[in-house]
């Protein structure tokens, strides 16, 4: 862990020594490969809560969510690229909240702008939460460490992201996909090789414990069904994509329109890649502990503990040179998930609060750097401070996700969407809409609290 924490700062330090604008420090220039640009896309949106909560999904509730999500991601591609990445491309803007004022004036933007920080600094702390709860897991210290590695994380991610800019953060997104898709191979290999082959864990019948999953059913005590997670998760990959500046401001990194189109396409290819593999590794782990329950720490079961079992099983299934790339894996993909977030608050936070005070120049330039440094401190103490309450959220992985992050982006889409398609929409119905939509959201979200 420690050296990959050093090469990590060490891409950091090498392009922060080519970063003499905020053009560059933000969108790298405006001149970034669309390959580059979508699997740092996946890396924005792809975190260690989803690499440890997929496979936990899979074992405790079943594969509906991993089924239904992968299908939806051909839907969603096309309408972000086919009706959002040419709004966000037609002006030379950084934040993609600059367009809202274009229609809806300066306190739309502003309440999204605000609505956004707040957004990335809850999702920043609960990835720290859960990358110090996993690596705590995996190397088998006391929980009475995970402040401490909370803080670490915290620091680390703050000071690569505060030297290098959005090049050094898609740069470490390829480095991040290759170790943790190397991570799942790697586990579904050696249960196949431990159990005797594919056959002997692959699931003939559903266990006892798994929910009921329809396909459909009005039923709101269902937790889970085909067409409702479907839907669910083409929407909210549609707002993400639509509202979230970490997305946004991946599009505005290409050339034009259809380098972005490209780079979503790219994004979408490496998130449904990884989302199968995960699907398979929870099927495998699911598998493996069946066949060999004894193999069960105490504390776990299949039924109550699915977040913990792929964890305990990189620390304790994988060889050993294995299980240290993997557990780097899961560093780098903890500052690959809080990074790009601390960027992009910053250049959020710097086009509405900080640009319109300081005038153009190469000093400007200077001082609007010096202050995004700041700012990246700032952020960085806040976030780790955040991630110590984020345990009292009640549910797993993927519904801690949910109730703290997603129910945000609906409301913050439909802002867009008013700007983009709804010609007689004002600046007080939508503030109202968005207000109305999170309640909603929070309402429905903590339902069973």
């Amino acid at each position: 862990m420690i050296l990959c924490g050093c090469v990590l700062l060490g891409i950091g330090f090498f392009f922060s020594r080519r970063q003499r604008t905020t053009e560059e420090y933000f969108v790298a220039g405006r001149n970034q490969s669309p390959v580059l640009a979508g699997v740092s896309l996946f890396a924005a949106l792809f975190t260690i809560v989803a690499y440890i909560g997929v496979p936990g999904e899979i074992v405790q509730f079943g594969p509906v969510l991993v089924i239904a999500s992968v299908s939806a991601l051909p839907f969603s591609y096309y309408i972000i690229g086919r009706f959002l990445i040419p709004g966000f491309m037609r002006l030379p803007i950084t934040s993609g909240y600059e367009l809202l004022e274009t229609r809806l004036g300066r306190s739309v933007r502003l309440t999204a702008s605000i609505t956004f920080i707040a957004v990335r600094l809850v999702w920043m702390a609960l990835i720290l939460y859960a990358a110090s709860a996993v690596l705590v897991n995996v190397t088998g210290c006391d929980r009475r460490w995970m402040p401490a590695i909370e803080a670490a994380i915290g620091a680390l991610a703050t000071l690569y992201t505060l030297a290098g800019g959005i090049k050094a953060v898609m740069t470490t997104a390829v480095l991040e996909f290759a170790l943790l898709l190397l991570g799942a191979i790697m586990t579904v290999v050696l249960i196949s090789v431990q159990a005797g082959g594919v056959r002997p864990w692959w699931p003939e019948h559903a266990p006892a414990h798994w929910m009921p999953q329809p396909f459909f059913s009005a039923d709101p005590h269902i937790r889970v069904t085909a067409v409702g997670t479907f839907i669910s998760y083409f929407i909210s990959t549609v707002c993400a994509g639509g509202s979230d500046q970490v997305a946004i401001q991946r599009y505005l990194t290409t050339r034009d329109a259809a380098a972005a189109r490209r780079a979503v396409l790219f994004g979408h290819i490496t998130v449904g890649v990884i989302l199968l593999s995960l699907g398979l590794v929870g099927t495998a782990l699911l598998g493996y502990y069946r066949l060999f329950p004894a193999a069960l720490p105490a504390g776990l079961d299949l039924a109550h503990a699915g977040d913990g079992l792929f964890p305990y099983f990189l620390s304790h299934g994988l060889p050993t040179g294995v299980s240290g790339l993997v557990v780097a894996g899961l560093l780098t993909s903890a500052v690959s998930g809080v990074s790009p977030s601390i960027n992009s608050v910053i250049a959020v936070a710097n086009q509405e609060f900080i640009a319109p005070f300081i005038h153009q120049g190469a000093q400007a330039e200077a001082s609007k750097i010096r202050i995004a440094r700041l700012l990246a401190l700032g952020i960085g103490t806040v976030i780790i401070l955040g991630s110590l309450g984020m345990g009292r959220v009640p549910g797993n992985l993927i519904e801690v996700s949910g109730k703290t992050v997603n129910i945000f982006f609906y409301p913050m889409f439909g802002l867009f969407f008013l700007t983009m398609y709804v010609r007689f929409a004002t600046a007080t119905g939508a503030i109202l809409g968005a207000i109305y939509g999170l309640t909603a959201g929070i309402i429905v979200g903590y339902w069973d609290v």
